[in-house]
């Protein structure tokens, strides 16, 4: 499955090493699906977000991706990418950019298409062919309608695609230049929340998790005296206070590392998916480790 990584320490810019694919000796080695994609995404000083994206369809795009990326923000978005919808192409690499906010998107959703017609003439937001932008763009349109309130746009589309689509999985994480918003939905995947204070639970250590197979490893020695708030696809170290977000559970983050989360989605999909109704490739995508 997609693998997703959010990381704030705001107000507190923070200099972080990213290495999408860590390990990749052992990685050729391995039986398993290889990654479709890799991005990062973060925020400079004045808030204008960046985008450090490949997909994964040859050999120079290999080797950008096991690249270490150094950069310094009070929010970070990392996502590796095994593709259920849309070609390999850089558009369809996760993070997507929309109205200043970063995110990415962990799933599957069917009949995807008939979001564009909910948009309407926001059907512009979306550049390529997945799934996971027109999620996004949904969000986008909810936001606008809603005054600008992330977390109420966030459950409104969330809430319309269970109601109306196909679901398999829409757990997201979403980044502005200080706040972060997660959300878990339904069961299917597993998404975690470390609040970790400085130098994490030793108060005396540098951040440096490291995901399963080497597929994501991130590094900041600035956090050895800094808190932080982390949201991941899976537990990242052997810290015990990693917490799985609740199915249905938006988790926000503001602007000063106060975390909130609420059931906002607390029914199933009305047209839940399974594994065995998804094409070979979009289940492979949901089940690679």
């Amino acid at each position: 499955m997609c693998r997703l990584f959010g990381l704030t320490s705001a107000p507190r810019r923070t200099r972080a090493t990213f290495w999408l694919l860590d390990a990749p000796d052992s990685l050729r080695d391995q039986s398993r699906q290889d990654p479709d994609g890799t991005g990062l995404g973060w925020f400079g000083a004045d808030g204008t977000p960046s985008v450090d994206r490949a997909p994964i369809a040859a050999y120079e795009d290999r080797a950008f991706a096991e690249e270490a990326r150094d950069v310094r923000s009070a929010t970070f978005l990392a996502h590796v990418r095994y593709a259920s919808t849309g070609r390999l192409e850089p558009r369809n690499t996760h993070p997507f950019l929309q109205d200043g906010r970063l995110f990415a998107h962990n799933g599957v959703i069917g009949r995807e298409r008939e979001i564009d017609a909910r948009l309407g003439p926001e059907e512009s937001l979306v550049g390529g062919d997945t799934d996971s932008e027109r999620f996004f763009a949904l969000i986008t349109h909810e936001i606008r309608a809603n005054g600008g309130d992330v977390g109420r746009g966030v459950e409104t589309a969330a809430r319309w695609i269970a109601a109306h689509l196909p679901v398999f999985a829409l757990n997201m994480v979403l980044t502005t230049p200080s706040e972060l918003w997660a959300l878990r939905y339904p069961d299917t995947h597993r998404l975690y929340v470390l609040e970790r204070g400085p130098g994490g639970r030793h108060g005396d250590r540098h951040l440096d998790h490291s995901g399963a197979q080497g597929r994501m490893r991130v590094h900041s020695a600035e956090l050895t005296d800094a808190p932080s708030v982390v949201v991941a696809s899976e537990r990242m170290d052997d810290d015990p206070d990693w917490r799985l977000l609740e199915p249905g559970e938006l988790l926000h983050v503001d602007g000063g590392l106060r975390t909130t989360g609420r059931i906002a989605l607390p029914d199933p999909p009305a047209r839940p998916l399974t594994l065995a109704d998804l094409e070979p490739s979009a289940a492979a995508s949901q089940t690679a480790a």
